[in-house]
């Protein structure tokens, strides 16, 4: 694979430490964090190299954050550092039956103000095969949105495999547009997908199906999907479900090449953090297709990979290839690895 490329906004995450609530908290964790920085991360250390791409400001925070990417390998070479002010995310980590909770506070920072023009997408895919975005840069202002397009239409005149998480946030979209003027257009070039039963009504005005099961209503949204956007080559979701006995599963999809697949369900045992599982999944999607391996692969893959961040606190997945194929294989599964 030659160099992916991913697109969007890294935050600073402000984390109520032990579970507490927020307004619990007399202090709080601080940590770096963006679903395309976490997809940059993890495909890095699977191997390939990444070029993140975003905008901070330029001050011993902004500095900060991109250090955190830096340090794990990802180039930042083509980061624009101007702008006032990071954005910041407050989180509260759920346990038993109360959920996560985060509050945004990303008004007005570097990146969602960032304009079409400032980054010369010529120079930034001279050397990329893939480029990766999200509906997270598309919802945080008018301007971001546009460079995601100004992006999408580069790489297509390049032949760059482009793909899209749905990413839908409801605390987002604030600038006056409803996703469902935004994101068509823009997904209309994209070559892969990773969307959801939801934002699939928001941004596309797809109904959940209604099917017997998880596996068929995957398979007619696909059918779905395909008739909106007929430049698709794969689209792929992720599932984590609760069970009556309270313990969760998680499992992937993936329909690419013409097959339609569906990895184990893995029990997910003790969560540390699910913040970020979603973007494990998406990193573990990109490199495995960038590999061209067969569809269940593709799927098991890339499940292991939101799976095994449910173990770890942060945004970002640190895992390496051969523990991957180690969960994979079953071989380490409860053990001590010495």
């Amino acid at each position: 694979m030659n160099t992916l490329v991913c697109f969007g906004e890294i935050l600073l995450r402000l984390n109520a430490p032990n579970h507490k609530r927020l307004s619990q908290t007399e202090s709080f964790e601080s940590l770096y964090a963006g679903s395309e920085a976490n997809v940059a991360v993890l495909v890095n250390q699977l191997g390939a190299p990444v070029s993140f791409v975003t905008k901070v400001p330029d001050n011993d925070l902004g500095e900060a954050a991109l250090q955190a990417v830096r340090k794990l390998g990802v180039d930042t070479s083509f980061v624009l550092q101007n702008g006032e002010r990071l954005g910041i995310y407050f989180t509260e980590l759920g346990a038993g039956s109360r959920p996560s909770r985060v509050i945004y506070d990303r008004a007005d920072s570097a990146f969602a103000k960032i304009k079409p023009g400032e980054i010369n997408w010529n120079n930034v895919f001279q050397n990329a095969s893939w480029f990766h975005w999200s509906g997270i840069s598309a919802a945080v202002s008018q301007s971001a949105a546009d460079v995601c397009a100004e992006a999408i239409a580069e790489a297509k005149r390049k032949n760059i495999t482009i793909s899209a998480d749905f990413n839908y946030r409801s605390k987002l979209w604030k600038y006056g547009k409803k996703p469902s003027e935004v994101m068509p257009a823009l997904l209309q070039q994209c070559d892969v997908v990773i969307c959801d039963f939801d934002s699939l009504k928001l941004y596309l005005d797809i109904d959940a199906p209604k099917a017997p099961s998880k596996e068929e209503a995957f398979k007619q949204s696909c059918d779905s999907i395909r008739k909106k956007l007929p430049n698709i080559k794969s689209i792929a979701m992720s599932f984590r479900e609760t069970t009556h006995s309270g313990s969760d599963i998680y499992t992937g999809a993936v329909q690419t090449s013409g097959s339609t697949s569906f990895s184990k369900a893995y029990p997910l045992g003790q969560v540390i953090d699910r913040i970020g599982s979603g973007d494990a999944f998406t990193a573990g999607l990109i490199y495995a297709l960038s590999m061209k391996w067969e569809a269940q692969r593709v799927v098991q893959y890339a499940t292991a990979c939101g799976v095994l961040k449910h173990s770890m606190p942060g945004d970002f997945t640190i895992l390496k290839k051969e523990e991957i194929e180690e969960f994979l294989n079953e071989s380490v599964r409860g053990r001590i690895v010495r």
